[in-house]
């Protein structure tokens, strides 16, 4: 048996702050109290002027992963690895049904992909692209393998892009076995024709990336992804939810008690469309889907982490190197792989820019990365909060410390930084995950495949 003590820290959950020490007893806590006597333990670790948090969970990632040609460039190994540096020690990936095969085909092949290679702890997510009739039993039986949620994407026509009537099919079966739909929510019909035209008249800039796909495709795929569950009787997430109008669409369906659920990223809070625009090809490294908005939608989406219409800020890291992945795109803007790096940046982006900046107070904090994240996807109380008999995934968080972000240090494998030079206060000091040190002042001593694979419940009538 083995036993660590963190002391001196002040413990941090999504509804109050409070000063203890936290008692490790192999991979759970067994106890949280004041002036635990330090001979309780193996390992003794002083945590002053430090605050404890759950370990992060990112809800929204993709790790080798086929796009666009290619794969994205962080692998389960590497890609849980730049996590847990940046204080992520849970991350919920997406499985991709191929159109004619079977759901547990996907199942299987990601757990391959996973196996060996996955330093934290993982959940999957199911990309539904093919449900006919006789497919909804395959959903039911994912449920059972602890896969309690399912995406399907209203753009990307001929490639991922399902009709309103798979939409409402798979709804339905998920009002039944307890599980969740994860929207990706443009018009893909209405946004092709706008690329069409675009690329007919010579417009093939990385630029038209987000010129091709204006807000209100996106706000008019949230209002019918919730109208669709609400006639189903069954709970929506929207996924990197990016801009004023969409949200006013999940702000009013909450308002009238339907359990409808959004995430947002850190890039949408911080960046803006004018980095599409940058000389030459630099744009494409910004180009991931929905796009970057005008500047005036930020300071909504804060509004609405604060004020709960959005729960949740997951990432959809989904790396693509620059020099030989972006650039296939380099003569038209829609063979750019879709997608960025930013799983490592999460906690530090949220911390500096929020609570720091007085936007977020640290339980909202707390409640956004890692708490609600948990509850909504099958994973609480195991995960996402500081408790004895959870999970001992802490954050041993440094408040004051400094840092730059840059992709010469990040520990991302991809070759740019989507937040080249941003310097943040607030960092993680120390990673634990399930007891175990992976990251150290720095010092990497976690190993491939001790990561696991992690059964989620499916939540039934517990929504709210």
């Amino acid at each position: 048996m083995s036993t660590t003590l963190i002391r001196n820290g002040t413990i941090v959950t999504a509804e109050t702050s409070f000063p203890a020490d936290l008692l490790i007893e192999d991979e759970k806590i067994r106890e949280i109290a004041p002036d635990i006597p330090a001979e309780a333990a193996g390992r003794v670790i002083d945590a002053a002027g430090m605050l404890l948090l759950p370990g992060g969970i990112d809800a929204h990632t993709h790790l080798d992963m086929p796009f666009g040609g290619t794969t994205s460039a962080d692998d389960f190994e590497t890609g849980t690895r730049a996590a847990a540096y940046g204080g992520t020690t849970t991350l919920i990936d997406f499985a991709i049904q191929a159109r004619g095969a079977k759901m547990r085909d996907a199942l299987d092949a990601w757990w391959k992909k996973a196996e060996g290679r996955a330093t934290i702890d993982y959940g999957l997510h199911m990309i539904v692209t093919d449900l006919p009739e006789a497919g909804l039993e395959d959903m039911d039986a994912l449920v059972a393998e602890g896969v309690a949620s399912f995406k399907l994407f209203m753009a990307y026509p001929g490639v991922l892009m399902v009709d309103d009537a798979t939409i409402f099919r798979a709804l339905q079966q998920t009002g039944r076995n307890g599980a969740l739909i994860c929207m990706h929510a443009e018009n893909g019909g209405v946004i092709d024709v706008i690329v069409r035209r675009a690329l007919a008249e010579g417009k093939t800039a990385p630029i038209y990336h987000a010129l091709t796909r204006p807000a209100a495709a996106e706000a008019e795929a949230v209002h019918r992804a919730i109208a669709l569950a609400e006639i189903a009787g069954a709970p929506v997430y929207i996924v990197h939810l990016s801009s004023e109008d969409a949200l006013n669409q999940v702000r009013e369906a909450r308002d009238r008690g339907l359990p409808a659920f959004a995430e947002t990223c850190p890039q949408y809070l911080l960046l803006s469309v004018e980095e599409l625009a940058r000389p030459g090809f630099e744009g494409a490294k910004y180009v991931f889907t929905p796009p970057l908005r005008e500047k005036h939608h930020q300071p909504k989406l804060w509004d609405g982490l604060r004020q709960d219409h959005l729960q949740v800020v997951s990432t959809d890291h989904c790396p693509f190197c620059f020099a030989d992945q972006k650039a296939l795109g380099k003569d038209d803007f829609t063979k750019i792989p879709n997608g960025g790096p930013g799983i490592e940046n999460r906690l530090q982006l949220l911390y500096h820019h929020g609570v720091n900046q007085g936007r977020l107070t640290v339980n909202r904090f707390v409640e956004l990365t890692a708490t609600t994240p948990a509850r909504i996807f099958g994973l609480y109380p195991r995960k996402g909060v500081l408790a004895p008999g959870s999970d001992a995934d802490v954050v041993v968080w440094d408040p004051q410390a400094s840092h730059v972000i840059r992709a010469a240090t990040h520990h991302m494998r991809v070759d740019y930084s989507m937040f080249e030079g941003f310097r943040v206060q607030g960092n993680a000091r120390m990673v634990l995950s399930r007891g175990e040190v992976l990251v150290e002042d720095g010092v990497w001593h976690g190993r491939p495949g001790r990561g696991q694979y992690l059964r989620r419940a499916a939540r039934g009538g517990a929504w709210k």
